[in-house]
């Protein structure tokens, strides 16, 4: 494995350690690792900026999705500073998926997220 590739993928594990993070402590752990302090998160649903913001998108998910956890959904790709994988959104009680989606990533030079641009690829109705 490339120190490149390495690289792409330490970033999407701390990302998705952000997103599958419990609790305000380890929340806010988890997006600091992963995000710069100004860095943002942008998708079809929402559009924020900085730790704090972060940190209640997160949160926000966590209580329209309990009990799901972000899975990878195959491999991270990536070139320069930027990334791309795709993820989705399963139950812990019964596996099914009903949220995926993939995510483009810019880092800067330590591997922390820049920016986020998310794209949704299946939603539940009503979501």
């Amino acid at each position: 494995m490339s120190a490149q590739t390495d690289r792409y993928e330490s970033a999407a594990a701390r990302y998705l350690e952000a997103w599958n993070a419990s609790g305000p402590e380890a929340l806010g752990k988890a997006v600091a690792a992963a995000w710069t302090p100004d860095g943002s998160y942008t998708d079809p649903l929402a559009e924020v900026r900085g730790h704090e913001q972060i940190a209640a998108l997160i949160t926000g998910a966590h209580e329209q999705f309990p009990g799901f956890v972000f899975r990878l959904s195959g491999a991270v790709d990536g070139h320069h500073d930027t990334a791309r994988f795709s993820w989705e959104l399963v139950s812990e009680a019964d596996g099914s998926a009903p949220v995926a989606g993939f995510d483009v990533v810019t880092l800067d030079g330590e591997g922390r997220i820049r920016s986020v641009l998310g794209f949704l690829d299946r939603v539940p109705a009503g979501a």
